[in-house]
């Protein structure tokens, strides 16, 4: 792989800590959810953290799909919620993914196959395929 980019991100004392990054861009406290025993408050985690990027990464293909193809898409829209639990065949934990997607300017039959290529040309989905169950759907 040529890599184009690389972030760095640092954490310190896991799910109570802090997270930031060298250039300042990110500043951040690190809490556990109220479900997972923790404040549930005063700052986010890692989870909220994984949902924001894989929509920002999936909304951003769908651009760079549509700029492909010549499609006006309008401004779409990703609400990724990431789940957390523990594995039922293994040790440790697992993630789930359930992601909802808006196209705005896009008929349906054209919008879920967008959708479609999106999900096979995204990094996210790319890290993710055959490793934690992910379900993208076109919002009604």
């Amino acid at each position: 792989m040529k890599i184009l980019y690389t972030a760095e991100g640092k954490a310190v004392g896991g799910r109570t800590g802090a997270a930031s990054t060298p250039d300042g861009a990110l500043d951040l406290t690190l809490v556990k959810p109220k479900e997972m025993g923790g404040p549930g408050e005063g700052g986010t985690n890692p989870e909220q953290l994984f949902a924001c990027g894989y929509a920002a990464c999936f909304v951003s293909t769908l651009g760079v799909i549509a700029q492909m193809e010549k499609t006006a898409i309008g401004t779409p829209e990703a609400v990724a919620k990431v789940s957390i639990g523990p594995n039922e065949d293994k040790p440790g934990y697992g993630l789930a993914v359930e992601m909802t997607v808006t196209i705005p300017d896009v008929d349906r039959a054209a919008a879920e196959k967008l959708l479609e290529k999106a999900h096979a040309m995204c990094p996210y989905s790319n890290a993710t395929r055959g490793n934690i169950p992910v379900k993208i759907t076109l919002a009604d």
